[in-house]
């Protein structure tokens, strides 16, 4: 049976907290462009799946910038997940309607599934 590699890319945000007042309101940022990680030709053989948590900052452009990673459940994943990272572009986190700079943990999951 062939297998296919599914990337699931989770748009889930841990944020610090910040405090906020209600004309001060925080929007988080929202993906707009998200690039897909090169699941690691050895993870595909070996049907080996994984996440990968990298804690960056998104600018007041909505770039990433120094992204780097907290934890991964197999280094093969690292370098995947921060590559594809560098390429997403996000709509800025605002704070009282100003876009501002934002640091953000997210996770990028591996997964493999049968077809």
């Amino acid at each position: 049976m062939n297998k296919k590699s599914l990337i699931v890319l989770l748009a889930v945000f841990a944020f610090g907290s910040v405090p906020a007042m209600a004309d001060d309101a925080l929007e988080a940022p929202v993906p707009v462009r998200m690039v897909p990680p090169k699941y690691p030709a050895e993870m595909r053989k070996e049907g080996t799946g994984g996440v990968v948590t990298v804690t960056c900052v998104i600018d007041e452009k909505g770039n990433v910038t120094e992204p780097n990673v907290d934890k991964a459940s197999n280094d093969a994943f690292r370098a995947p997940a921060l590559e594809a990272l560098k390429k997403w572009k996000f709509k800025p986190a605002k704070k009282g309607g100003t876009p501002i700079a934002l640091k953000v943990s997210i996770p990028i999951q591996f997964t493999m599934t049968d077809d």
